[in-house]
């Protein structure tokens, strides 16, 4: 196995150590394992610099980095990271090595072969994103109590398009959902009170990183 890893490799636009901004695990020490490389083009997207770069590292090469960290608990993100094929292989590998692994994709790339021990934070794509029309909506038949779903909304259409696709596939029965806001498009107190009024069964979530430390790379 580890004479394979060293023969495997992914582009990594950056590793680093912060508090998971986002999710039902926020707030929690998190290693961050960001994939170079994303098929959408999202018009409030904060990692473009994602999209290209990085550098090949092996797959022991960045279990060797993570565990530098000591820390349990491991997300790997993008960029869109299912975009590498080899990420399978990572997510698989850090299971392996007893991580607790999170991985934040877009929704637009098949998960069923992701490693059932892998937590799935599907983020799947509102109109304002202008990327909806790659939404995989088979996707959201995989999902299960051990996933999330994620909806970051732009303005109201946005709003009413999650809510209704929420509550014509029961959504929140199957797993946790997560409505965050674009920032600076929306006033999150107002997305907050939309939910409010229509008692909708989601989380309400604020990038907590951004609260910290506010866009810096690597926070």
């Amino acid at each position: 196995m580890v004479g394979s890893n060293n023969r495997l490799s992914l582009k990594v636009s950056e590793i680093f150590f912060s508090v998971q901004g986002e999710s039902s695990r926020a707030g929690l020490p998190t290693v961050f394992v960001r994939l170079t490389g994303c098929p959408l083009r999202c018009v409030w997207c904060d990692t473009e610099y994602a999209f290209t770069g990085g550098q090949s590292m092996t797959l022991n090469r960045i279990l060797e980095e993570v565990g530098t960290f000591k820390t349990r608990l491991v997300c790997v993100t993008g960029g869109e990271p299912l975009a590498q094929k080899n990420c399978l292989l990572l997510l698989t590998a850090l299971c392996d090595s007893a991580y607790e692994v999170s991985l934040e994709t877009s929704g637009a790339i098949d998960i069923a072969i992701v490693d059932p021990r892998v937590s799935r934070v599907v983020d799947l794509k509102a109109p304002g994103s202008g990327e909806s029309g790659k939404n995989r909506w088979q996707n959201l038949e995989l999902l299960t109590p051990h996933d999330e779903l994620k909806f970051v909304i732009k303005d109201r259409t946005d709003y009413e398009w999650a809510r209704n696709t929420i509550v014509e596939n029961r959504l929140d029965t199957v797993c946790p959902v997560l409505f965050s806001p674009v920032q600076g498009a929306i006033e999150p107190r107002m997305l907050a009170e939309w939910i409010l009024a229509d008692r909708l069964p989601v989380r309400f979530q604020l990038q907590l990183h951004k609260l910290l430390w506010g866009n810096i790379r690597g926070k």
